[in-house]
């Protein structure tokens, strides 16, 4: 089981809560994956809307998740990492995701590193799979390939890398290290509150997946 791997509240989108493959399709090792979109304290993903949201691509600054610390979900190992990659402008608009959606096949002909972006992979104790951290900020990383990690210690920064339309965090677990031929695993997370659909008086959860549309913190854990 994992913790939440952030501090504060963000928004679940593409949870296998809702269907299986969570993604849509069955590549990479997400069946199982789960996305989250930083929110601020009125459940927004950006406190920005002008022109550029409506018409055009948003820098990725002007959100929420952009640049918060992304912590390790579990104790275990490093084994494979990847940065470099640029943070993509965002895409709210429609006419933005357009040619955005024509050039996703040229993306997965690239390979791992165009649509995963930057992303690191955990070893989880006693051989019970990986888990993958997905589409960080370039730069961010802070820790290698064979360092060990705590759950809940600061392991980089949330970005818009890869194949994202703004800055979010996409976690998976899996049976091999290799997200080029890897098989999701299904996943679950402790020790958190939910506001289902965003609204309403969260409740708390001892485990289970956030529902989609739902906005998640980590109990005991904020910004």
């Amino acid at each position: 089981m994992l913790s939440l791997p952030f501090a504060g509240r963000w928004l679940v989108q593409n949870s296998p809560a809702r269907r299986v493959p969570s993604h849509g399709v069955d590549v990479l090792g997400e069946r199982y994956a789960i996305d989250f979109v930083g929110v601020d304290d009125r459940h927004r993903t950006a406190p920005v809307r002008d022109w550029r949201t409506f018409l055009a691509t948003e820098p990725p600054e002007r959100f929420a998740a952009f640049g918060r610390p992304v912590l390790a979900p579990a104790d275990g190992v490093v084994v494979a990492t990847h940065d470099g990659e640029p943070d993509h402008e965002a895409r709210r608009s429609q006419l933005a995701l357009v040619p955005y959606a024509l050039g996703q096949a040229a993306r997965l002909r690239e390979g791992v590193g165009a649509v995963a972006g930057n992303h690191l992979v955990v070893a989880l104790p006693g051989g019970t799979g990986f888990v993958a951290l997905v589409h960080l900020r370039r730069g961010s990383l802070r820790v290698g390939v064979g360092d060990a990690v705590r759950a809940g210690h600061p392991i980089a920064e949330c970005g818009s890398s890869g194949n994202s339309t703004q800055p979010h965090l996409h976690v998976q677990v899996m049976d091999s290290a290799d997200l080029a031929v890897a098989q999701g695993v299904p996943l679950d997370f402790r020790d958190f509150r939910e506001w289902r659909r965003g609204r309403g008086e969260p409740r708390p959860r001892a485990s289970g997946i956030p529902d989609e549309g739902s906005v998640v913190e980590p109990l005991g854990r904020t910004q």
